[in-house]
């Protein structure tokens, strides 16, 4: 586009936009473009209206618009008529409209708003920003690209030029593209800024959400994007910063809060902008409390992401006037840091602040502040020690520190930085302090501060000052702290007070005071079990260690024997006594021992004398813990003293220890115990933990083994107990209850299976007989130690087991047996277990000891169901036998599984966790093994079931065991049960729980159940029976005949009897089960029961009392699966399987009609179409309802369901109805095909109804299924006759051409979906169709084709012609034709053919021929009738069907045709032909030479006789004459170079035509192409026709009347000879002259620029083919002859330019006198006729130089010498000398500085020319001499200015100046021609000429005597002559510029002179060269005057 375009488009208004007035597209939002220019103006006004309506019912504020923009006169209202100010104001009151607007427009009202101002007010062309604004923030919606699509920004320069991208693709903004844009444009980012101010003036902020979070996100995420905030950014976004902080819009406030959070993150900013911005965030928060907490976080963040120190008081002040500020900031500081507040708000501004403000203004603010720094303290601590941290580092002035102190007693803590007097620091510092005496004085004023009210001291520092110090490494300084500690009991909690004493403890480095603390009574009273917890933590320090004198061990024992605590305490009673007799009376080296034991002996002697129950919590609870804790403590002291100190306190344990007696129960099971019995057990179990411990390793290790045996005497004596008690420990760690409170660990475990490997080998065999017994608990444990994930424990296990192996009386001994062949897989694997008792299990069953081991695994169940064996071990030993299944096992376990059942009573449901997974194991094992037993016996039956109906869940962590159960029922376990009667049980429970039960988890159980077991339907269809009703109907006849009965019932009684009433709910749910069931036998039983369930749905009195069309559904549904069931590939069954009449047809059909649910007529017609291939016949008889009904309602429907619906339907219906009648009787066929019709009918009369993007799947699927290739014709015939007898009717005027193009462009969507053959079967068809029809009504009443027929056919389901007007059959052919050549040429069918073109061969193109054929006569037999002008334009798209075939038929079809035609008899069809021959020539693709056999053909048209037949076949004879000659022309083009031979007759042919003077013009004209176009291809073989051409050729250019009349005529004759001469031009010379003759005299007859283009081509081709010895000749000779020169110059100045140096040598003497003789030619032939004699002159001169350009020097000389003797020869002319010159100057011009090598001889004759013609000396008053006169001295005087321009070999010497000086300065008065002339000649010629005579002279001398002459001339007379003087003045001086100095003293007196001039126009003159030499030579001269 031109700049000038671009200027024009940008001064375009809206208004002037032609599609503003064009109705062929509208711009829409909700409808296409085409749709929307159908409709009117009101209906875009209601909408539009319906639209505010709707949108004043959201917002009344809406109804202002009411008046204006959608009031009934803005329906007449056309803006771009209106003036500046109403479109103004219109414009106004649209972007008002849509700022409101933009919240609501995802709303359907708001579309239509938009929609009805995009018609009426085109706000897409007139307010695209306003439009854009409202739309924007849903710019990653699909309606947004909608509204981008109708602007109009392709020009690169409009401002939303950046959104064209997506008007094409119509993809939605991507936010990335966004985001960029809007920091790389900050005109958009101002746009989106402005976009919320301005909705923010119309609108409450309530609707406004999604223009804040649009603005919010989108400059949040384009500064996130930016690499670098720039300043323009910045700048950019200020003003709307604080705008939205002044605003009261808490959503806009919120929005730009995040805006300033991203700028103060990404940015760096001025300290004078952040604090502005702090400052107004500070307003803001007072302004908009609600946003406290957001506000707060935006300037935290500010300010710590910008340089600190930058914000200022006034800042600090609106911050302390928020009120919420502390509680704030708290809620803030859990994700936030805001220490940030502390540093730099709050401290420095009170610095700052402090010192300015006098003192007694500084205490009412400390004062006012104090509290708000006390709350920050208490929770910022932290923070304000970092903070006063940091700004006493700064702090360097007295005043400075009195202003931090200050600030630090307003603090909680302010005691802690007080100035202690004596070290003169800090407390806190004082604390910390390097020298102890300085930490000492702190801890004693901490003392001072503990015993006064310690304000200004925060507890907790007080607190952790104390502990710091109590940890401190100088006794004394610990002391001192302790000392503290115990001044006041009630600042520290007892438990915090012991742990600084342990600590101390741990120390032992002041002992005595940490004992007198222990000892206040203050702190145990009240509190005993804190005072016995003390006693007992006290006790280990008892035992002396170290026994030297002084020694801290000593004095701990000491001080710990003499505390209260302990002197007091039952058990240490009187020990401190004992302990002082010990240490006076015993010698020092036996202390250790002596201390130690009397310390035992004292221990023992006072519990002795302890009453029982004291005695038993004493050695229950504390002794065995204090034991083992010493184990573990002094194990490695080697002492005797303290080992036997250790023993004696086990020894306590174990003598004073109370046996219990136990129940004679085989196993002890704690889960049954008292408490009593469990505190026993527990004590035993930590007893022998610690002397099991202690006798493993160590010193101590004998005395423990020795304690061992009285511990197993005293409390287990009897080996039957001690093994129970072994047992209990070995599986203990298995009971997840834990009711001994006691874990035993896995080393504990198997020490214990050590000790009892150990004890059972020194049994006797009758013990061993007895604990290897059924009875006994001891190889079950065993086993469950097997199962235990440590392998040591297994390992011991197993070696325990080798000690039972041999007692072979044991029922246990062949399981042991086995177990211990494989004990060493056990040990490795603790899932080994399991395999090897199912291995002993299968082994038991198959071999013959069967008996023995089944026992034993019988045995071990036994146990499992033992109600005293505990649940952990039944569990334990369920999950090593998980493996083992079978009838036995279940029968063994059912009594437990009862019992376990029965305490799920809803009432008392108490179960133990052991027992859950006991229950669940149990459950576990109705397996497929044991599926047989449920069978065999009703009670396991009935345990079955209920556990089915068993919902307790007494563990979260578990499934209930209802569930658990359930998922029992496998489909082995189902198909295992055999009995159908048991099956049928069980799923009767299954579907009643399935009603009854609320719970999801049992019903997705149930539906998992159900899904995976394999059914028979039988049993299913008795679940779905009516209640009285056991056994399914045998046919549909005894379904009716039960139903009468029952309806006669109901009649009789009136009430509907219960056991006939079915239960919904139960058969809803079962129907659903079977929706998804895969697995399911004999699905045929279940079809007479679902037909009599659907005939009971329709009942009246069934569907008043529920709503039944969702179980309609499930119906429907289930029979479909039975028939896929049934028929996998929907083929026929076989009637064994299933009887037809238990299918009824009509109860389908009739669920259809009487259902007003989409969802079921869906169903019903799947069903229906799958019952089409099962039983076609019945279906057949009910097809046309079926589809009837599709068309009018399911079709209608736009859901993706209802379409697969439709698919599905015609997928089984048709290709089944069709199945049926093939190979059956040819009527039965036709029938079938009627019928199919008949559904497309239907389909084709629903198309309108259609959803639009579904019309073309639809009948795509349709076709697909009918078989495109049989039905896909009838389709499109049926579409074609829809449009033309109903849509185009409905439209009017222009519409219908858009009705047509759009019904088109649809129509060949639904052909290309199918394959090209396809598509060209139909097109025959179709073809075949049309010309059955009649010619018009009148006709078909009388056509035998037509006559009434008894069955109806498909023609007739068609187009029935007896039912249509003549108009629609006119309008259904010529819509049939015309939409065959769309298809044709369409770019789909196209791309299809490529690989498919073989197709296009045969019929088609022959069917196509017929129907022209068909057609033509039509036009014949119509030509006199009304109806004529329709046959012709069918006949016109016949033509442009068969142009679209011919494109694309392959080679042979295409000949073949070509031939068919080409003979026809009408010279239309033979001229169509040829046209088409001719275009598929043009194409000029790869082609085959079978193409020639059309040459004959096309010679016979060529010269067919014509002399008979009327002048208007004439005529069309002559066009296909003509027609045929190009042919022949392009045929030749193509092939004739590789086949010269066959292109002879041709050009014989042409010459005939051409020599006949006779022949018409245009036929001649056609046949002189021909004769070009065969002639160059030919070469040489058109030779021989040469002498009958070239005269034919030339005497047609003769003919000047026909070529005048005739340009055509003319430029084929020329391109005739133009093509012949280039082809043969060394064969033309006989007709070279005419040929040059013909040239000259055409090229002045026309005016045609393509004539000129070949004649010019023509005189190229003479001057560059024909030899110089030819052609040269030849010219001389045409010179002689030829008027005009021109055009042989011409050619001669062409034939020279290529001619080689040796030709031009050899030619050049001829060519020299042929240039002699025509530069004569002024001379000889124009007298009078300057110019014209001038224009000959020049193409002369023209072509000399030519040749004077290619000759040397040498050659040159003699050739001007004797140019310049032949110009003064005698007798010569003026006129010689006028053409001598003239060359001379063009030479010269084109030789440049050569030339002056030559110019020598020339100058004495100039300077006597010159004075001949200076008129001043010599009169000549002929007016043709003046003219040559001047025009001599012109060239002259130019010869000489190119002579001195390019003079570079100092040519112009001092003689030759001379004889030049003179007559070139006297040409100033040389007035030849007259005034004008005299003029010319000065400036154009004298001028230059004398200038660049004094540059060439380069003399100063010389200067001066030429200055001088021309100064003389400013004297002449004249005052022409005075004025040309001065002009070559000042040329002079501006070519000699500053040398002209030399000549300006003799200068300036004559310019003096002509200041005074008389003239006028003179004295101007000299001031303007004054002036300008002032210029050139740079001094100011008028000094000089």
């Amino acid at each position: 586009m031109t700049s000038l375009a671009h200027q024009l488009k940008r001064l375009a208004l809206p208004q002037n936009d032609s599609n503003l007035l064009s109705r062929r597209v509208v711009a829409s939002v909700l409808f296409d473009p085409k749709d929307a220019a159908s409709m009117d103006r009101s209906t875009f006004y209601a909408l539009g209206c319906t639209g505010l309506e709707e949108l004043m019912g959201i917002d009344p504020a809406f109804s202002e618009f009411q008046e204006t923009l959608f009031s009934q006169a803005s329906l007449t209202l056309e803006r771009s008529v209106q003036t500046k100010e109403v479109n103004k104001k219109l414009d106004k009151s649209i972007s008002l409209f849509l700022t409101r607007l933009s919240p609501y427009f995802l709303l359907k009202p708001a579309l239509k708003c938009i929609e009805w101002l995009v018609h009426r007010f085109h706000i897409h062309l007139f307010n695209q920003d306003s439009l854009i604004a409202c739309v924007l923030p849903y710019h990653e919606t699909k309606v947004f690209v909608r509204v981008i699509q109708l602007l109009k920004i392709e020009d690169p320069t409009h401002k939303w030029h950046w959104l064209h991208g997506l008007q094409k693709p119509g993809v939605p903004l991507a936010r990335g593209t966004l985001l960029t844009h809007c920091y790389k444009d900050l005109g958009f980012m101002d746009f989106i800024c402005s976009l919320v101010t301005d909705s923010v003036k119309v609108r409450h902020s309530g609707w406004l959400r999604v223009i804040f979070s649009f603005y919010a996100s989108t400059i949040v995420s384009a500064l996130d994007s930016v690499e670098k905030i720039t300043n323009s950014i910045i700048a950019k976004l200020l003003p709307f910063v604080q705008l939205g902080l002044k605003s009261n819009l808490l959503d806009y406030v919120a929005a730009t809060y995040m805006i300033v959070c991203q700028m103060a993150v990404k940015v760096v900013m001025e300290a004078q902008l952040v604090d502005s911005l702090t400052v107004q965030l500070c307003k803001c928060l007072r302004r908009t409390p609600q946003l406290s907490r957001e506000g707060l976080s935006c300037i935290i963040i500010l300010l710590q992401n910008q340089k600190e120190g930058v914000v200022g008081p006034k800042a600090f002040g609106y911050l302390c006037a928020i009120p919420t500020l502390v509680s704030t900031l708290q809620s803030i500081a859990t994700c936030l840091s805001v220490k940030i507040y502390i540093h730099r708000l709050l401290l420095e501004e009170y610095v700052s602040c402090s010192s300015e403000l006098p003192s007694d203004r500084i205490s009412a603010l400390n004062q006012k502040i104090q509290s708000t720094v006390r709350q920050f303290e208490s929770r910022y601590p932290c923070a304000l020690d970092v903070a006063l941290e940091n700004h006493a580092k700064n702090v360097s002035s007295d005043h400075e520190k009195s202003v931090l102190h200050q600030f630090i007693s307003l603090t909680m803590s302010c005691g802690k930085y007080q100035i202690l007097p004596d070290s003169d620091t800090s407390l806190m510092l004082s604390l910390n302090h390097p020298l102890p005496s300085v930490r000492n004085m702190a801890v004693d004023y901490l003392k001072e501060i503990l015993t006064s009210e310690h304000n200004g001291f925060d507890e907790a520092f007080l607190k952790d000052a104390l502990l710091e110090r109590i940890k401190d490494d100088v006794p004394e300084i610990v002391l001192s702290a302790l000392k503290a500690l115990n001044i006041n009991n009630e600042f520290y909690t007892l438990r915090r007070k012991l742990s600084f004493i342990w600590f101390v403890f741990r120390r032992c480095s002041v002992l005595k005071e940490a004992v007198q603390v222990l000892d206040d009574p203050h702190i145990t009273e009240g509190n005993p079990d804190l005072k016995a917890q003390i006693s007992w933590e006290l006790l280990p320090f008892l035992v002396l260690t170290n026994a030297a004198p002084k020694c801290v061990e000593l004095q701990m024992a000491s001080c710990v024997a003499e505390s209260a605590l302990l002197s007091q305490h039952p058990l240490t009673h009187g020990w401190a006594k004992v302990l002082k007799d010990v240490l006076v009376k015993t010698s020092p080296s036996d202390v250790l021992g002596v201390v130690n034991q009397m310390l035992t002996t004292t221990l023992i002697k006072n519990l002795a004398n302890m009453d029982h129950a004291t005695k038993r919590s004493t050695v229950s609870v504390k002794l065995p813990v204090q034991a083992k804790g010493m184990v573990h403590l002094k194990i490695k002291m080697t002492h005797p003293h303290i080992i036997l100190t250790l023993y004696a306190f086990v020894s306590l344990n174990v003598y004073f220890l109370t046996r219990l007696c136990f129940s004679d129960e085989p196993w002890w099971n704690p889960e049954k115990m008292d408490a009593n019995t469990c505190c026993y057990l527990h004590l035993m179990f930590r007893l022998f933990d610690v002397v099991i411990s202690g006798a493993s390793q160590g010193p101590l290790a004998p005395c423990f083994r020795s304690l061992m045996q009285p511990l197993l005497q005293v409390h287990l004596n009897e080996p039957i107990t001690l093994f129970k008690f072994l047992s209990l420990l070995w599986g203990y760690n298995s009971n997840l209850g834990d009711q001994l409170d006691c874990r035993v660990s896995a080393i504990l475990q198997t020490q214990a299976l050590y000790v009892g490997k150990a004890l059972l080998c020194s049994q006797p065999v009758k013990t061993l007989n007895l604990l290897a017994s059924g009875s006994s608990p001891v190889v079950p444990s065993l086993l469950m130690c097997l199962c235990s994930g440590v392998c040591e424990v297994r390992r011991a296990a197993i070696a325990l087991l080798h000690s039972l192996s041999g007692v072979v009386s044991s029922p246990y001994y062949p399981l042991v047996e086995n177990l211990l062949k494989s004990s060493e897989e056990i040990i490795a694997d603790p899932s080994y277990l399991s395999q090897a008792l199912s291995k002993v299990y299968e082994e038991g069953l198959i071999l013959k000891d069967k008996k023995k081991k089944l026992a034993s695994i019988e045995q071990l169940l036994q146990c499992v169901q033992l109600p005293c064996c505990p649940a952990y071990t039944c569990k334990t030993l369920l999950r090593a036998l998980q493996d083992v299944h079978g009838e036995p096992i279940l029968a063994v376990l059912l009594p437990a599984v009862e019992r376990l059942l029965e305490q799920c009573a809803p009432d008392s449901c108490t179960f133990l966790p052991d027992e859950a997974y006991l229950l669940q194991l149990l459950l576990s094992k109705f397996s497929e093994a044991s599926a047989p037993l449920l069978v065999k016996d009703p009670r396991c039956l009935e345990v079955f079931i209920r556990a089915l109906g068993t919902s307790a869940k007494p563990y979260p962590t578990m499934p209930s065991f209802q569930i658990i159960a359930l998922e029992q029922i496998t489909k082995p376990f189902f198909t295992a049960l055999g009995d159908e009667k048991i099956q049928q049980k069980i799923l009767s429970v299954l579907f009643d729980l399935l009603v009854g039960n609320k719970n999801p988890a049992c019903a997705q159980t149930i539906n998992s159940v159900f899904k995976v077991i394999a059914v028979d339907a039988e049993l299913v269809a008795n679940e779905l029976m009516p209640v009285d009703k056991q056994k399914v109907t045998a046919t549909v006849q005894q379904t009716r005949r039960s139903k009468m009965q029952t309806r006669k019932t109901q009649e009789s009684s009136g009430v509907v009897p219960e056991e006939n009433v079915v239960s919904w709910p139960r058969v809803t749910l079962i129907l659903e089960l079977l929706q998804h069931k895969k697995k399911l036998r004999r699905a045929q039983c279940l079809v007479p029961a679902l037909f009599n369930l659907l005939s009971r749905c329709q009942e009246p009195a069934s569907a008043e009392q529920e709503n039944l069309e969702y179980t309609k559904q499930l119906i429907l549904s289930c029979l479909l699966n039975v028939c896929q069931k049934l028929s996998p590939d929907g083929g026929p069954i076989s009637k064994d399987v299933l009887e037809e009449d238990k299918f009824n047809v009509e109860l389908v059909v009739q669920c259809v009609r009487i259902s007003d649910m989409p969802q079921t007529h869906h169903n019903a017609l799947l069903l229906l179409g799958a019952l089409a291939g099962i039983f076609p016949e019945k279906v057949l008889h009910n097809i046309m309802p079926i589809f009837t009904f599709m068309g009018s309602n399911i079709m209608r429907l736009d859901d993706t369901y209802s379409f697969q619906v439709i698919n599905k339907t015609v997928q089984a219906v048709i290709p089944a109805l069709i199945k049926a009648n093939e190979g059956g009787s040819g009527q039965s066929e036709g029938h079938m095909e009627t019928v199919v019709s008949h559904i497309v009918h239907v389909f084709v009369d629903a198309l309108p109804h259609v959803p639009e993007h579904r019309r073309l799947p639809i009948l795509s699927q349709l076709m697909n299924t009918l078989g495109p290739s049989r039905f896909l014709w009838v389709l499109m015939l049926l579409l074609f006759k829809q449009h033309a007898t109903q849509t185009s009717v409905s439209a009017t005027g222009a519409e219908k051409e858009a009705v047509v193009e759009r019904d088109q462009e649809f129509w060949i969507s639904v052909c290309c979906e199918f394959e090209i053959k396809e598509q060209l079967t139909s097109m025959i068809r179709i073809l075949q169709y049309l010309m059955t029809l009649p010619q018009d009504r009148e006709e078909g009443k009388n056509c035998p084709l037509h006559a009434v027929k008894k069955e109806e056919t498909v023609s007739d389901v068609i187009f029935n012609v007896e039912a249509h007007s003549g108009k629609d059959l006119r309008h259904f052919k010529f819509l049939s034709v015309s939409f065959m050549a769309q298809l044709l040429g369409s770019d789909r069918f196209v791309g299809k053919v490529g690989p498919n073109r073989k197709y296009l061969a045969g019929s088609s193109a022959e069917e196509v021929l017929r129907y022209i054929h068909a057609v033509a006569r039509c036009v014949e037999d119509n030509a006199d009738k009304s109806t004529a002008k329709f046959w012709r334009a069918l006949l016109s798209k016949s033509y442009d069907i068969l142009d679209k075939v011919n494109a694309l038929l392959p080679m042979d079809s295409f000949i073949m045709v070509m031939r068919g035609l080409m003979g026809n008899q009408l010279a239309s069809v033979r001229r169509k032909a040829m046209e088409l021959l001719n275009n598929k020539l043009q194409q000029r693709m790869q082609w085959i030479t079978v193409l020639l056999e059309l040459i004959g053909v096309l010679l016979k048209i060529v010269g067919r006789s014509h002399g008979q037949d009327t002048a208007q076949e004439e005529e069309e004879l002559a066009i296909n004459r003509q027609t045929a000659l190009y042919s022949l022309k392009l045929l030749c083009r193509n092939f004739g170079s590789a086949h010269q031979e066959a292109f002879v007759p041709v050009l014989k042919k042409a010459v005939e035509l051409v020599a006949n003077k006779d022949e018409e013009k245009n036929v001649m004209g056609s046949a002189l192409l021909c004769v070009a176009e065969v002639t160059s291809t030919l070469k040489a073989l058109a030779i021989p026709q040469l002498h009958s051409l070239m005269p034919a050729v030339l005497d047609t250019l003769k003919e000047r009347k026909d070529l005048l009349n005739n340009e055509i005529y003319l430029l084929s004759a020329v391109t005739a000879l133009q093509r012949i001469s280039e082809t043969l031009p060394h064969f033309i010379s006989p007709y070279l002259e005419d040929t040059i003759s013909q040239v000259r005299i055409t090229k002045r007859l026309t005016s045609c620029p393509q004539l000129s283009v070949r004649l010019s081509s023509l005189s190229t081709t003479l001057a560059t083919k024909v030899p110089p010895r030819v052609l040269i000749p030849t010219i001389t000779k045409c010179y002689y002859t030829m008027n005009r020169l021109g055009p042989l110059m011409i050619i001669l100045k062409e034939h020279i330019t290529r001619m080689e140096k040796d030709q031009l040598n050899n030619n050049q003497s001829e060519l020299t006198s042929f240039f002699l003789s025509a530069l004569d030619f002024r001379a000889q032939h124009c007298q009078g006729d300057l110019k014209k004699t001038g224009e000959i002159e020049g193409y002369v001169i023209d072509c000399l130089l030519v040749m004077v350009m290619k000759l040397s020097e040498v050659t040159f000389r003699p050739l001007f010498f004797k140019l310049f003797d032949w110009s003064k020869m005698d007798g010569a002319s003026k006129n010689r000398l006028l053409t001598y010159y003239r060359l001379a100057d063009s030479i010269a011009n084109k030789l440049k500085g050569l030339f002056v090598l030559f110019a020598g001889q020339l100058v004495k004759p100039i300077s006597e020319l010159l004075h001949q013609l200076n008129i001043s000396h010599t009169d000549d008053d002929d007016d043709d001499n003046v003219a040559k006169s001047s025009l001599l001295l012109q060239h002259v005087l130019d010869c000489l200015h190119k002579i001195f321009l390019y003079d570079t070999q100092r040519f112009l010497s001092k003689e030759r100046a001379d004889a030049l000086l003179g007559p070139l300065v006297d040409q100033l008065e040389n007035m030849l021609g007259g005034d004008e002339i005299y003029k010319t000649h000065i400036t154009k010629h004298l001028v230059p000429c004398m200038a660049q005579f004094a540059v060439a002279m380069g003399d100063d001398s010389q200067w001066k005597v030429l200055n001088y002459q021309i100064l003389l001339k400013t004297r002449h007379s004249s005052p022409k002559v005075r004025f040309s003087a001065l002009v070559m003045l000042l040329e002079l001086a501006c070519k000699l510029r500053e040398n002209y100095m030399v000549l300006l003293p003799e200068t300036i007196p004559f310019l003096a002179e002509l200041m005074e001039d008389e003239c006028e126009e003179v004295e101007q003159q000299v001031q303007k060269v004054i002036h300008e030499m002032e210029t050139i030579l740079g001094e100011p001269l008028q000094s000089y005057f």
